[in-house]
């Protein structure tokens, strides 16, 4: 292990039973004064050399450091900032190392509640973490970065700043996830938008114009707090919300399931940080 003992760390550190730093991603995610004029989720211009296999070791290690520390106990910002600076990390590889780490209780309980995509058969109703899952599958068809965490999950770094911009990645992703929920079979389809998000009323129009056409029994709700509703749900949920997916009864990983399914025919590619 890198990473010094605790009672090195002690005087930076404090320990803590806030969840991985990825309870805070969400917000990283959303919060922002900057409008949004993208037309592709695709990578950052430094994306190449920031993820390169040359950085990979590093990504690996600073992911082991990050989630041991939380595994016993200690505050997670802190905790990633001390990880950030002991390998020099920039902003976007601390992003990714945030959002791939976890402790080993968190990865466990989180393993325990997942479900197989045999498990989702019809006569049970699925809710999607809309946004969440949508924007990692746009990210992913316009060449954008992505993760394996160590949970299992595949996350990216897209950002929608506030407000939600349709991309040309949009219609496709869409269609992608219908492609796989049909074989998946649930019995319905909740879609849960942040209604905060700007354009969520758009998007609802977007996604039920594209069920009504499809025939799907789908139905889309903006709330002013998904994550409530997620972790509160007595049905499957598809997200890879950490914070979300520390509370939840039941969950599919459906974004890593469209990812691989569709990964031969787009050339997909992700930085294993596991």
């Amino acid at each position: 292990m890198v990473v010094q003992s605790p009672q090195t760390v002690n005087a930076f550190l404090k320990p803590s039973n806030m969840a991985c730093p990825l309870v805070f991603a969400r917000q990283l995610r959303y919060d922002s004064d900057m409008p949004d004029k993208r037309i592709h989720r695709g990578p950052h211009p430094e994306d190449a050399k920031l993820f390169s296999a040359q950085t990979l070791p590093t990504l690996r290690q600073a992911v082991t450091d990050m989630s041991w520390l939380l595994s016993n106990g200690y505050a997670d910002k802190s905790t990633l900032k001390l990880v950030g600076d002991r390998y020099k990390l920039t902003s976007r590889q601390r992003l990714a190392v945030m959002r791939c780490a976890c402790s080993d209780q968190q990865r466990e309980n989180r393993a325990t509640r997942q479900v197989t995509a045999e498990q989702v058969v019809l006569g049970k109703s699925l809710v999607l973490d809309g946004y969440n899952v949508l924007i990692t599958i746009e990210a992913a068809l316009a060449g954008g970065v992505l993760f394996a965490a160590r949970d299992g999950c595949i996350r990216d770094l897209a950002g929608i700043h506030g407000t939600y911009r349709k991309v040309e990645e949009t219609a496709p992703a869409i269609n992608i996830i219908s492609h796989i929920l049909n074989k998946l079979t649930p019995a319905d389809v909740l879609w849960l938008l942040d209604k905060p998000v700007s354009n969520s009323g758009r998007l609802k129009k977007l996604i039920t114009h594209f069920a009504d056409q499809k025939k799907l029994n789908w139905s889309v709700e903006l709330a002013f707090s998904p994550d409530k509703l997620l972790a509160e749900s007595p049905h499957i949920i598809a997200t890879s919300d950490s914070a979300v997916l520390d509370k939840c009864e039941k969950w599919i990983n459906l974004t890593r399931i469209c990812i691989e399914t569709i990964a031969p025919k787009y050339n997909l590619k992700w930085m294993d940080l596991q």
